[in-house]
């Protein structure tokens, strides 16, 4: 394919198919290159077992040089093609600076107030369901979610309840489904018990490839090619300018051309990709000459769950993800540090429990599956130079991870657990005196170095290039024509999922490029708009936008 495009995305996730959908319109000649196909549609989709071979047996390697396999999903679409389909703002205190225990979490260059118009746009992409003004460390909005929040099923509603005459504040968990309780006959979401960790059958999880994809694919402007890996980017001589995109098309190598590339492959793969395209006049890797920070600051979250059993009550929820809890979000009496978020997550079946029988003794796992209720717990992990995405030998990925903040996550695990069993009864484990007895266990998970579904950080944004990747509107500081739009820009990962700010960047900066295109440059070096009014538009010269701000949040 010889043809010259105006812009070249690469993937088609929550970053990249989401600026897809914003620049489609635009009638500019789109390139989308995903390494994947469309998801099949079958019966698998909605199997335990089955849905194991949506996520990708890719081999990467540890600091020790030990296998892993992250499990990324290469799709159209990327991971929100088996995401949880939570879709939560950052805190507006997650955007300063604020201390943890082990460290400081750094100050962004753009704040709340600048992203809230985006967030807004975000969430009306998405479809995102909700309920304002139920949780103490929720930011402020300039208007309501865009649906109501998702009910809650009978045991889940119990549970809420008895939270709150505790003086606890949980509240309805922001999800992207497409769901229609008012009219289940005309509802594409059935409220299934497969979501969490699945890809939809039925196409009813707020998805990238559904939602941002699938509806501008079809312009005349716009070119889709599957099964496109991407292997290197080349520059011009001067190395100011990215010149040709070279793919793996089908076991065929192809170089294809475009004025603007976006790098939208995720924050692992983004920063490899990066670190492949070295050349003699990036020699450390494409976009890595001012700062040298090219995959590194890797966050992930410090994650794990929480399954808490009790015999007395069944429950026998399908669609449980529908609750809450930041009341520990920015610590606690006694406690300065911040320990994170409580949120529920898709329900336990027994498929997930075979072969672990002696984890859940006395329980059978049959008492697990049909009883538990099941917490997901995010803490929030630091930047750390040394936390890195490493490329050896033109292709081995290294995943150089060691984990911080795991006091809060502890904490928090603990405290949760304790205040469950006050909910539920008993200890840990209750001694079976006879067959109805009744029994009850909490059993924790902490989720592996390799568990990446929350990456971000690679490739952080600012204004300073000795200190940063990108510029404000993502832009490779070194290179002139190269954008990296997905989680690779965060600054920290504040302690819930990162999707959401993804896709609000994606937007933001889908913004920046459609004035680009227009012939805007000229007015980059001024601000446009305001953020009250939601038109800001970041040119690359903007500096922080509140540095004398006092921000309105819990601590």
């Amino acid at each position: 394919m010889s043809e010259h495009f105006d812009v070249i995305i690469i993937g088609t996730g929550a970053g990249g198919g989401t600026l897809l959908h914003q620049l489609a319109p635009s009638g500019k000649k789109i390139l989308v290159l995903e390494r994947g196909p469309f998801l099949a549609r079958e019966k698998d989709n909605w199997s335990y077992q089955g849905s194991f071979k949506y996520y990708s047996s890719e081999v990467m390697y540890n600091k020790e040089g030990k296998e892993i396999r992250p499990g990324f999903s290469y799709q159209v679409g990327g991971n929100t093609k088996v995401y949880g389909a939570a879709l939560f703002r950052l805190r507006e205190g997650d955007f300063e600076k604020f201390r943890h225990h082990d460290g400081t979490s750094p100050e962004w260059p753009i704040k709340y107030r600048d992203w809230e118009p985006y967030y807004g746009r975000a969430e009306q992409l998405y479809q995102v369901h909700g309920k304002a003004g139920e949780d103490p460390t929720e930011p402020w909005r300039s208007s309501e979610y865009p649906f109501p929040p998702i009910s809650h099923e009978p045991r889940i509603k119990e549970v809420f309840e008895t939270l709150k005459t505790r003086g606890l504040k949980p509240y309805p968990a922001p999800m992207g489904v497409r769901l229609n309780e008012a009219a289940m006959h005309l509802s594409p979401c059935i409220r299934c018990d497969t979501c969490d960790g699945y890809p939809c059958l039925v196409g009813a999880k707020s998805d990238a490839d559904v939602l941002a994809v699938r509806p501008v694919m079809n312009r005349a402007n716009v070119t889709l090619l599957t099964n496109a890996k991407v292997l290197r980017l080349q520059t011009s001589a001067s190395g100011r300018e990215v010149r040709g995109v070279v793919v793996d098309f089908n076991g065929e190598e192809q170089v294809f051309s475009s004025d603007l590339v976006v790098v939208s492959c995720g924050a692992v793969n983004s920063a490899a990709l990066l670190l492949r395209s070295a050349n003699d006049q990036h020699p450390r890797g494409l976009g890595n000459n001012s700062s040298g920070l090219v995959g590194r600051n890797l966050m992930k979250h410090v994650l794990g769950s929480l399954i808490a059993v009790s015999t007395l009550k069944c429950n026998p929820s399908k669609f449980q993800k529908t609750m809450a809890i930041n009341d520990f979000y920015w610590g606690e009496p006694g406690y300065e540090f911040p320990m994170g978020n409580i949120q529920l997550m898709g329900k336990t079946v027994i498929d997930g429990l075979r072969g672990h029988e002696e984890k859940y003794a006395p329980l059978t796992i049959e008492e697990v599956a049909k009883n538990s209720i099941d917490w997901w717990l995010t803490t929030e992990d630091l930047p750390d130079p040394q936390n890195q995405v490493r490329v050896e030998d033109a292709e081995r990925i290294i995943i150089d991870y060691t984990e911080n903040n795991s006091e809060p996550f502890d904490r928090l695990v603990e405290r949760w657990k304790g205040i469950l069993k006050e909910l539920g009864g008993g200890d840990p484990i209750v001694p079976q005196v006879n067959d109805f007895a009744p029994k009850s266990g909490y059993f924790t998970t902490k989720m592996p170095m390799h568990s990446l579904g929350h990456q971000v950080g690679t490739c952080k944004f600012g204004e300073d290039p000795q200190t940063s990747v990108l510029d404000l509107n993502c832009r490779v500081h070194d290179v002139d024509n190269l954008y990296v739009v997905d989680g690779s820009f965060f600054v920290s990962s504040g302690a819930v999922n990162p999707t959401l700010t993804i896709i609000a960047n994606a937007i933001r900066v889908g913004d920046h490029l459609l004035q680009l295109m227009a012939g805007g440059a000229a007015m980059q070096d001024e601000e446009v708009g305001s953020a009250e009014n939601g038109l800001n538009r970041f040119p690359r010269l903007l500096t922080s936008s509140a540095a004398n701000h006092e921000p309105s949040f819990a601590k």
